[in-house]
Order: structure tokens, then C-alpha cells, then sequence
């Protein structure tokens, strides 16, 4: 199938050939006729399947047309809001979760729809809000927010979000991952009932179920990979490692691997800021990017980390989702994550978009039920692959067990695992 064949208009086939589409993706080719004929949708994609022109492709062309088809409650269909007018309140409302992916979403908008009449402009915190006040006292047609900056716009009385006709939840168990259940809710008694809904999701969940029922008005589920699955196309390795030698062997996989980029996520912001430091002292180029770094500082490290000017990014869960970093190789998990759901939007970063790409878990002994999680998760065991120099030993394992548990309160270690699946050992000097 080609573009062509969804019934996008010339304006956006020309914009999508400019930018070296060819072909939909899946999610596009199932989401985008639905989309343009007014129906309620639940997307189920996973990261890096081209779902952010899934839904800004029709949504443009349905505000351009003027006829944006709102459904909700069941109520009657009616006709958009024709043409462009002075002062305009917002005709479609997209939430994301982030920064990073508010920009992104903000950035296709504007490179779709450069040949129609529409305006548009992304708001969110960690930035001066009089700029964007400005902005949208001027009239926009497609606003992107993220939900805490768009309540505090909507409770200083410059946003006025009455006349929405079409709503996009994006990455949407993200949304409540990070708790803005509430916002979301308070959102939605700002819109009309009447409007198109679109809700997209990496994950479900019985509160993303709950979410969907009541905002979709019968929608269709379209889904283009199994639920809760990585990505096709990462091949997948797990280094069992004293925490001790995280750092060292990173970095000596950094090196024997000549990896010019690498996204490498840790547990805590202070853990990112820490790793840096230390691979910079290795003589490794490092930035941090986390939710206490300014937005500035946040779009500087990305900056860098795109153009190769910094060689590893570390990154908090923040960077999870969003980052539209093309061809990305590698990503590593430096330290596992506590909510499997979010190992498979981590990887997600690599492998997008059809490219093959590699993740990596150091993974120590007080990590291994983390990793039996991710594995339950995935249906199937990650390979395990000892490192020369950086093999760990049972007395590792006792140590880091102790580590952890004095975190807890001093509780005994507990005893060794039985299973063999995470952390096979191996015959003396045989490989795998």
C-alpha cells in the first residue's frame, strides 16, 4: 500500500515524499482511513512505528477540510470550524506525557502540514509561560501540552479549550505511569462532548481499559504488535555484573564495541548525573537528561547526543518515551527497571522504524527478580552472555544481596536462586 491509497490529500503527500516516505507503516495504513472518517480509535503500537503521522496525518487533513467529526456520548456528528480566524481557539488538542515528546509531536505538525492553513504551537512546563501566553492569544488551531502546563493556562484564562473537535491522548499509559490520571480528568471536563477521540498506547492495562471506556465513544481497537512485547528487530543480551563494575564494564563495552552512540538509562536522576561524570573521567563523552535538568539544558544534551558531538546519553524514564533519535544502535540498561512495561519502552528507543538495533542489561544479583519480571513480561528468557574480566562470582552476588537489603531494613540475604534462566552458569571455560 502507498500513501496515496488512504485518501490524505495532495498538500500532505507531497509533505510526506519530501521527507522520504514511500510506504506507511502498519499502524498508519490501519489507523489512518478510520481516523479520516470521524471514528473513536484506540491505537496499540509500540515506539518507533511511525504512530505520531498515524494520527497527525488525518487529523490535519480533517481540520484543513473543516469537517473534523466529533462523536462523543454517542451525541450527533457536526461539522467543524471552517477557516482561519483571528484569535482562534484550539480545534485539536494533543497530550503527551513529556517534554521531549510534546516537541516531537509539535515538530511532525508542523513538517506535515506546511501546505495547509493551519496554526499551531506546543506547550509545557520548564519554560516561560509568557511566550507561549503570547502565542496562543494569536490563535492556534493544533495545540500539543503537556497536562500540567495546559491546566495552568486554562486556570489563568489564556487557553480556551470549548471549541476542541478532535482529542489525542498520546502514549497514554505513560500518561498514568507518571500519575496524571487526575489532570487528564480535569482536562476532559474543559472539552466539549462532541469531538473525535484518538487514544494511543505502547501497554494496556486495567486502568488504561478503564481510561479508554470512558473517553471513546465506540471505538475501533487497531493494534500492530502483541501487547506488552519489545520491538521487532532489537536483539536483546543481559551482562550479569557486580554492581560494583557497572560503570567499568560499560565502559569497556563502550570501547571494545566502538560504539559512537549509546542510550544508557539509569534508576534515579542522580545516578545519571553520576554516571556522566564518571564515563567523562574515563574519557567517554557523557550528558545527563532527566526531569530536574531546565528544558534548555534538556534540549542542549539532546542536541549533542543527535549530532555525535556527546557519545552517551544517560537518561532517566523521562527519555523513555519521545526521543525521536533516528538510527539509534544501542541502548543499555544500567540499572533495570522497577515496572517491566517500561524495559520494553526503553529498548523501544533502538530497533524503530524497521533498522535492527541492540540492548544491553547489566544486570546485578539483587536485580535478578527484576529481570524474571521482564522476562514473565516478554514470555520467553533474555540470552546471557558473561563478559571476560567482569564475570560474577557468588561472592558478588552475596554482597549485592546484602546491599540491597540493608535498604530494607536489615533483613537476612536471601538465599541463592535455584532458577537458571537469568543467570546461567557456565562450565569453566565454556561459551555460549
Amino acid at each position: 500500500m502507498s500513501f496515496d491509497q488512504l485518501g490524505l490529500r495532495a498538500e500532505l503527500l507531497d509533505a510526506v515524499a519530501s521527507n522520504g516516505y514511500t510506504q506507511p507503516t502498519l499502524i498508519q495504513s490501519k489507523a489512518i482511513p478510520p481516523i479520516l472518517a470521524g471514528r473513536d480509535l484506540m491505537g496499540g503500537a509500540q515506539t518507533g512505528t511511525g504512530k505520531t503521522a498515524a494520527f497527525t496525518l488525518p487529523m490535519l487533513q480533517l481540520l484543513a477540510a473543516g469537517r473534523a467529526a466529533p462523536s462523543g456520548n454517542g451525541n450527533s456528528r457536526g461539522a467543524g470550524r471552517r477557516g482561519r480566524r483571528p484569535g482562534r481557539m484550539p480545534r485539536a488538542l494533543v497530550l503527551t506525557p513529556t517534554r521531549e515528546l510534546a516537541a516531537q509531536v509539535g515538530e511532525s505538525v508542523v513538517t506535515y502540514g506546511r501546505g495547509l492553513d493551519l496554526a499551531s504551537t506546543v506547550v509545557f512546563g520548564g519554560v516561560g509561560i509568557r511566550p507561549q501566553i503570547d502565542r496562543l492569544r494569536r490563535g492556534v488551531d493544533i495545540l500539543v501540552a503537556t497536562p500540567g502546563r495546559l491546566l495552568d493556562h486554562a486556570g489563568q484564562g489564556t487557553v480556551d479549550l470549548s471549541g476542541v473537535e478532535i482529542l489525542v491522548l498520546d502514549e497514554a499509559d505513560r500518561m498514568l505511569d507518571m500519575g496524571f490520571i487526575h489532570d487528564i480528568r480535569r482536562v476532559l471536563k474543559l472539552l466539549p462532548a462532541r469531538r473525535q477521540n484518538l487514544m494511543f498506547s505502547a501497554t494496556y492495562s486495567n486502568e488504561i481499559k478503564k481510561l479508554a471506556d470512558g473517553i471513546l465513544h465506540d471505538p475501533l481497537l487497531v493494534e500492530v504488535a502483541r501487547r506488552n512485547t519489545a520491538a521487532e528487530g532489537v536483539s536483546q543480551i543481559v551482562h550479569p555484573v557486580a554492581k560494583s563494575d557497572k560503570r567499568a564494564l560499560l565502559s569497556h563495552l563502550i570501547r571494545e564495541g566502538e560504539w559512537s552512540q549509546v542510550l544508557v538509562f539509569t534508576r534515579t536522576k542522580h545516578g545519571a548525573n553520576r554516571l556522566a561524570k564518571q564515563l567523562e573521567s574515563d574519557g567517554i563523552s557523557a550528558s545527563a537528561i532527566h526531569g530536574n535538568k531546565s528544558q534548555g539544558a534538556r534540549t542542549r544534551a539532546l542536541a549533542d547526543f543527535k549530532s555525535g558531538r556527546v557519545r552517551v546519553l544517560a537518561a532517566t524514564d523521562v527519555a523513555s518515551r519521545g526521543l525521536d533519535i533516528t538510527h539509534l544502535p544501542h541502548v543499555v540498561n544500567y540499572d533495570l527497571p522497577n515496572v517491566p512495561e517500561d524495559y520494553v519502552h526503553r529498548i523501544g528507543r533502538t530497533g524503530r522504524a524497521g533498522k535492527e538495533g541492540s540492548a544491553y542489561s547489566l544486570v546485578s544479583a539483587d536485580e535478578r527478580g527484576l529481570l524474571r519480571d521482564i522476562e514473565r513480561l516478554l514470555k520467553r528468557e533474555i540470552p546471557t552472555l558473561d563478559v571476560a574480566d567482569f564475570r560474577m562470582n557468588e561472592a558478588d552476588g552475596e554482597k549485592d544481596a546484602r546491599t540491597q537489603n540493608r535498604g530494607r531494613g536489615g533483613a537476612r540475604p536471601p538465599a541463592p536462586a535455584k532458577r537458571r534462566n537469568s543467570f546461567r552458569r557456565r562450565r569453566s571455560g565454556a561459551r555460549r
